[in-house]
């Protein structure tokens, strides 16, 4: 009878500790599930270590380069999605890139990362936080796209990755300037986009333009500079008069509109670069209107082609 009492007592006084490192296995097992990052808006948010339904539209680009793959893909309008993507997304979803509720709560995803503030307002953070931990991205005006790379890597834990990919592209972008140097040395060049038979200049520190000109050193053409001082967006509405006196030696066209009458205008023609045989052109299933470390791999490669 003692025995049996002294062995009671020690289970009783042995159930507390017992408890209690059950508890802290618990926790343990728990922290090892998420990690707690801040996003670009300040939110603390719980990212879960090995997410595996992941939202990230127009962010699909960083997803690919750090090998992860989204659950669905991002699209504006009618079956508009990234071509240049779709080696990696041609089998995706769609997703439209104003991220309706119901269409984001019917994906039940585990992650969502957004690409801009204007995503989230009016109280639409609150409404994808009930679904899935959602972290945006840093999108400022100024922020390039390695440093949204970065931040992206950091939700993944693949920091390691990230920095792999943008030595890689600065290895690119050196061999590019190599082989090319004397096509670029005192040379200009500038980007334009026809849609709706109208022209757009990219702007001289954004997208295609931060590649020209930052990054292989191509001169910068008056126009460029001039639709650069007060850029709100990527790209700049431009006049055909302006662009008839453009003082480019190189021109790169993204045609999203094959029929535009403006390719039949006599001032079109007037185009130096145009009149020069100096006019290269990509469509709009091209990396030339977009951002992202494949973008730009892309694009880079794209000039390193037309100016061999």
């Amino acid at each position: 009878m003692l025995k049996k009492i002294i062995t009671g007592t020690i289970i009783c006084l042995a159930l507390p500790i017992l408890v209690s490192c059950e508890s802290a296995n618990s926790t343990d097992d728990s922290a090892s599930n998420t990690r707690t990052l801040t996003d670009a808006q300040g939110h603390k948010v719980e990212i879960p270590d090995n997410p595996q339904r992941i939202i990230a539209p127009y962010l699909e680009d960083y997803l690919i380069a750090l090998d992860e793959k989204p659950l669905a893909q991002w699209t504006v309008g009618q079956g508009k999605v990234q071509e240049y993507l779709q080696e990696d997304l041609k089998d995706l979803p769609t997703i439209n890139f104003d991220l309706p509720y119901e269409d984001v709560l019917d994906f039940e995803p585990d992650l969502l990362l957004i690409e801009s503030d204007a995503m989230v307002e009016g109280g639409k953070y609150e409404e994808y936080e009930k679904i899935a931990p959602t972290y945006v991205v840093k999108n400022e005006t100024n922020v390039s796209w390695e440093e949204t790379l970065e931040d992206v890597g950091k939700v993944f834990n693949k920091q390691d990755k990230a920095q792999t990919v943008k030595e890689d592209y600065q290895k690119a972008v050196e061999n590019g300037k190599e082989k090319l140097q004397d096509k670029i040395k005192g040379k200009s060049a500038a980007v334009i986009w026809v849609t709706n038979n109208s022209a757009f200049m990219v702007a001289q520190g954004r997208s295609s333009g931060r590649l020209l000109y930052e990054d292989l050193g191509f001169e910068i053409p008056k126009l460029t500079k001039e639709i650069s001082e007060d850029a709100q967006a990527d790209w700049e509405q431009v006049s055909l008069e302006s662009l008839s006196q453009l003082d480019s030696d190189y021109l790169f066209l993204v045609n999203s509109d094959q029929s535009a009458a403006m390719f039949d205008d006599p001032l079109w023609e007037n185009i130096p670069a145009v009149e020069n045989n100096q006019l290269f052109e990509f469509g709009p299933e091209s990396s030339w209107l977009y951002n992202g470390p494949i973008a730009y791999n892309q694009m880079l490669e794209d000039v390193k082609n037309s100016l061999k």
